[in-house]
């Protein structure tokens, strides 16, 4: 959820771009098989999800970037800043090139809106829930998640939204019946959140 603090491996002397990359490594090097089984088939769906068409490369960072996310999340419960912030530049360019490519700047705007609205709403659940609900990586998270959802249509942010959700309740209620967790257990809601949007983006392949 919180990021870490910046691994020692970088230097304030060092290029900006090369730092990014140095934490990015730190953060996925633990979990690198993991995240590499999960990332081949979530790529996979990336292609078939986006068409494929102008948005197959913001859907296969998505992916990738989302499959290394939720891996990290589920181990340390966190959202890294070296992971969330690059996914973010890189989905608010992609999708200009796929503005650009199909002469969708309505859909551009859209989108854009879709992801501030999602930002502002787990913003305020942020400053409501107690500490160990919602985490402030799950809010930046809402930035890239929420405007390719919305690319599509508000009901795709919905059904994505909803489906996180849904998620997260039912394997919480599990955990509580087999004793796993308890009621003031914290879950790692990233990952509930990225398969809410594979959800969310299936939902709209098979219905556009």
């Amino acid at each position: 959820m919180v990021s870490p603090t910046e691994p020692a491996a970088t230097s304030p002397a060092q290029p900006f771009v090369v730092r990014q990359y140095l934490r990015a490594r730190a953060e996925v090097a633990p979990h690198a098989r993991a995240i590499g089984f999960l990332a081949v088939p979530a790529a996979i769906w990336a292609v078939w999800a986006s068409g494929p068409g102008w948005l197959t490369p913001a859907y296969l960072v998505l992916a990738v970037t989302g499959a290394a996310l939720g891996v990290i999340d589920l181990h340390t419960q966190r959202l890294p800043n070296a992971l969330v912030f690059p996914l973010t530049w890189a989905t608010a360019a992609l999708l200009v090139l796929a503005a650009f490519g199909t002469s969708a700047w309505t859909t551009l705007g859209r989108a854009a809106l879709g992801g501030l609205a999602f930002f502002a709403v787990y913003q305020v659940l942020y400053w409501l829930t107690p500490r160990g609900g919602i985490g402030y990586g799950d809010v930046k998270l809402t930035l890239s998640l929420g405007a390719v959802l919305t690319w599509h249509s508000w009901t795709t942010l919905l059904v994505g939204v909803f489906a996180a959700h849904v998620l997260a309740g039912v394997v919480a209620i599990v955990l509580l019946i087999g004793r796993r967790a308890g009621w003031k257990t914290g879950i790692a809601f990233g990952p509930y959140m990225l398969l809410g949007t594979v959800v969310g983006l299936t939902w709209a392949r098979l219905t556009g």
